[in-house]
């Protein structure tokens, strides 16, 4: 949070000998790796979403089993009468650092953080936006997280302090601003001694996210945010500092527009989740070397952290969101009239990640019979807890026809009617329609998928191994990908599609979980096509498509039994645009940056690359042929 002043300390003392001696009982075994994975930091974590092991933002917060076990921490928390968010103890090596960083999250835009020392030193330095203290065992202390932070430990034992997070209460705030002077001992310090028998319980975050984030928040964070843009120092710099501006302005005018129309009801989320897609592939093309005047981070990197990521938070991104699909699957059955859309042989492009499928889809999309969500729609299957990772039965992104019921398609179909738009933009009209859909994920369901709708085809779609392991690679870098932020037994996020098996990629470098997910969800998808009449799935590589556009439009719009229209022969006369979640602007060989990770895991994947050639000469739809789509070593 952005204070006045990099430091406070607060008029409070507490029993630090009785706070040792309550650390002291936990195991090494115990304390879990910082998520940022900095060497030396670890943690026990006291309240945390749904009291579990993780370090998530969102979702109801809860005391842990470590909190239980710690009556004093419980009563120093319940002493301070607010409201606490997650809290942890947090652990830094003898010798140790936190490195120099900013909290650009949108959880810091409301909430500051308490540090109450338990184990510490002389030569344990904490210096944020260049003043620098040391706090003493049992004091408390907040400071300044937006500017520019670290910690040192120069000494040779371990620092632990108490960490919480809140957003603070009228009365601590004017405690807050009575202490000004953190320099100087405070003149009246109020002691909490240690109360045996007390069995107390600090209060707890139950929310702190939105499904739909109403837009007088949007418009406080994009205002907030374009007022600390840093002075343009060059022309070119001033016009892509007023491209950011008028993005941002946009999301802020269009969110209001949509929330007048659905508030945050079910059947305005397919908008919500494509304007906010619109956004970011505009950002992606914006330059991304704009400061911020107040500690100099990257705009564009606190636009998707503090703003994108929050807009629209379904319950796939947290699982205790009160308004749910599944709430609605076990409600009386919707009134009569209720609109559920009529879909005929919907066409299914599945792909691993970063194949190239958002760029076959923005073309075939064109044609005039072709109905779509607009993008990518995680949310359609994942909104159904039943049916997210870790569910019961289901510990990936892969579903299977056991998965798919009844009471699931109808509510599918309610919401295609809510969502689906043809190439003009125009709304759905109750009529029987093809829709077109995207979303890597899907790649993990075509069992699923087919038993819900039995006349679905399949466009398979990859990629040669180099280029789209370099592709997945810079996304897992990016940060942009993140799926799913916390997983149980995986350090810090995942990015991308969740293949089975993914547990045991714990620890592997990345060009290895790379190849896992390229590998993973071809063979999948070879092995569930394979069960399917042959007229149900075609197979393309993407080196085919950008080689001639046109034919393989030809192809795949006869396979599909969609119309090729002067709408898309003139979309197919001019080069084909950058498909909105492009990372890097296409160059010749570009992987060849990751190209010695790359070259480590080539070998074991080049029987599966045989079997996709294969697979895409299968019946002529190989319609461009090359002496081979992977050259070998």
């Amino acid at each position: 949070m952005k204070l006045a002043q990099p430091f406070y300390r607060l008029p409070l003392a507490f029993d630090a000998a009785r706070l040792r001696e309550e650390v002291a009982q936990f195991a090494e075994q115990e304390w879990q790796r910082h998520p940022t994975g900095y060497n030396g930091n670890s943690a026990i974590r006291l309240i945390s979403v749904e009291g579990g092991e993780n370090d998530a933002f969102a979702g109801p917060m809860q005391p842990t089993p470590a909190l239980a076990r710690c009556p004093y921490i419980a009563q120093v928390l319940a002493s301070f009468g607010v409201v606490w968010s997650r809290s942890r103890l947090m652990r830094l090596a003898a010798g140790a650092v936190v490195p120099k960083h900013c909290d650009l999250n949108y959880h810091w835009m409301h909430r500051l953080r308490i540090h109450i020392p338990v184990l510490t030193s002389a030569a344990v330095h904490f210096t944020c936006g260049g003043v620098t203290v040391n706090m003493a065992a049992g004091e408390a202390w907040t400071f300044d997280n937006w500017r520019p932070h670290e910690v040192r430990n120069g000494s040779p034992r371990e620092r632990i302090h108490l960490v919480a997070d809140t957003c603070g209460d009228a009365d601590f705030w004017a405690m807050l601003n009575g202490a000004a002077d953190f320099r100087s001992p405070p003149q009246a310090v109020k002691s909490f001694a240690w109360q045996p028998g007390v069995a107390a319980k600090p209060l707890c975050e139950r929310h702190n996210v939105s499904i739909v984030m109403p837009p007088s928040e949007v418009e406080q964070l994009v205002s907030d945010l374009l007022s600390d843009l840093a002075p343009p120092a060059d022309p070119w710099q001033a016009s892509a500092v007023t491209r950011f501006t008028a993005l941002g302005v946009s999301l802020a005018r269009e969110w209001r527009t949509l929330w007048s129309l659905y508030a945050d009801g079910l059947e305005g989320w397919p908008h919500y989740a494509r304007l906010r897609e619109q956004v970011q592939a505009e950002l992606q093309r914006l330059p991304q070397n704009l400061p911020l005047a107040s500690n100099g981070a990257n705009a564009g990197e606190v636009f998707t952290a503090r703003v994108l990521v929050y807009l629209f938070y379904p319950p796939q991104s947290n699982a205790s969101n009160t308004l749910d699909l599944d709430r609605t699957l076990s409600a009386p059955a919707p009134a009569a009239g209720k609109p559920r859309a009529r879909v005929e042989r919907p066409i299914f492009i599945v792909a691993a990640p970063r194949s190239g499928s958002t760029l076959l889809f923005e073309t075939l999309a064109q044609a005039k019979d072709l109905w779509t969500l607009g993008g990518e729609a995680h949310w359609l299957v994942e909104n159904f807890e039943q049916l997210r990772p870790l569910a019961e039965g289901v510990d990936s992104n892969r579903l299977t026809a056991a998965h798919a019921t009844e009471q699931i398609q109808q509510k599918m179909l309610e919401v295609l009617a809510a969502g689906l738009r043809d190439r003009q933009e125009t709304g759905y009209d109750g009529s029987a329609v093809r829709w077109l859909e995207k979303t890597p994920k899907n790649a993990l369901r075509v069992p699923f998928f087919k038993t819900l709708f039995p006349d679905a085809r399949f466009i398979h779609l990859w990629r040669d191994p180099r280029e789209n392991l370099a592709s997945i690679i810079e996304a897992w870098h990016s940060g942009g990908w993140v799926t799913y932020p916390q997983l149980p037994g995986w350090q810090g996020p995942w990015s991308l599609l969740l293949p089975p098996g993914w547990q045991a990629m714990q620890g592997r470098p990345l060009e290895e979980v790379a190849a896992f997910q390229w590998a993973r969800t071809n063979s999948i998808l070879l092995d569930d096509l394979a069960v399917l009449p042959a007229s149900d799935s075609i197979c393309l590589s993407y080196k085919s498509l950008l080689a001639n556009p046109a034919a393989a439009m030809q192809k795949l719009c006869a396979f599909a039994g969609v119309e090729v229209d002067a709408g898309l022969i003139n979309y197919l006369a001019r080069p084909l645009p950058l498909a909105r979640h492009t990372l890097q602007a296409p160059a010749r060989d570009k992987w060849r940056k990751h190209q010695a990770a790359i070259e480590s895991v080539m070998p074991r994947l080049l029987p599966l690359v045989d079997s996709l050639e294969a697979s895409s000469n299968k019946n002529g739809s190989s319609f461009y042929a090359l002496p081979s789509q992977v050259n070998r070593p």
